[in-house]
């Protein structure tokens, strides 16, 4: 459950220092995992790590309703981008045993990390986790593969670099609505709802398209 030597170093590097002003707002890339209708008006992005309290509090508050309310209907398309805070090893893991589950459980496996943080305490993670893996379809040996993958290991550590020095985020959850960061981020259901309901009057009315000559 390691991550090698060099990751943890850049990611405690990074941590260490400030990181540059945003230059654009962030972008969805091929490689990051999105849920809800890709053509949707708003889109969503946040910065998270599965090894977060905040994070996993602001799953359960927050984003548990938001999905529900705007993803599942459509209105909204939802994107998680991948960082390595709080136990860079332990996030490191749990990223990659979802990605290894498959697209289709990716969430629900990083709901079931989140929601199993509790249990933590003991310091008896790797356990935890591969009960998670075992209810997702992935075997023991499954379960070890994936975490001993180097270049599951290399994806993770690149999307923490771009997120730290190509995105400028140094905290998690950072939420982005159609490209503006929402600070502080929403602690309610409700100011999520204000943040999604103003990016769609913003972005305008759905687009219909032209009648044809003669159509009633």
């Amino acid at each position: 459950m390691m991550l090698d030597r060099r990751a943890l170093m850049l990611s405690a590097a990074a941590l260490a220092v400030a990181p540059p002003a945003l230059a654009a707002a962030p972008q969805v890339l091929a490689d990051d995992m999105s849920l809800g209708n890709p053509k949707a008006k708003v889109q969503v992005i946040e910065y998270a790590s599965v090894a977060c309290p905040h994070c996993a509090h602001f799953n359960t508050t927050v984003l548990a309703d938001f999905r529900k309310r705007w993803v599942d209907t459509g209105k909204v398309r939802f994107t998680l981008k991948e960082m390595l805070m709080a136990s860079p090893t332990v996030a490191a893991a749990g990223f990659m045993m979802a990605r290894c589950a498959g697209p289709a459980r990716y969430f629900k496996v990083v709901d079931e990390i989140y929601a199993s943080q509790p249990r933590w305490e003991t310091g008896q993670i790797k356990p935890i986790l591969q009960e998670i893996a075992l209810a997702n379809g992935l075997s023991e040996a499954q379960f070890n593969a994936c975490l001993g993958d180097e270049k599951a290991q290399a994806g993770v550590n690149e999307r923490m670099r771009r997120a730290l020095d190509d995105d400028g985020v140094e905290s998690t959850p950072t939420v982005f609505v159609n490209g503006r960061k929402l600070d502080p981020t929403p602690a309610t259901p409700a100011e999520m709802d204000a943040a999604i309901a103003a990016a769609l009057k913003a972005a305008g009315p759905a687009h219909k398209p032209a009648r044809k000559k003669g159509a009633r």
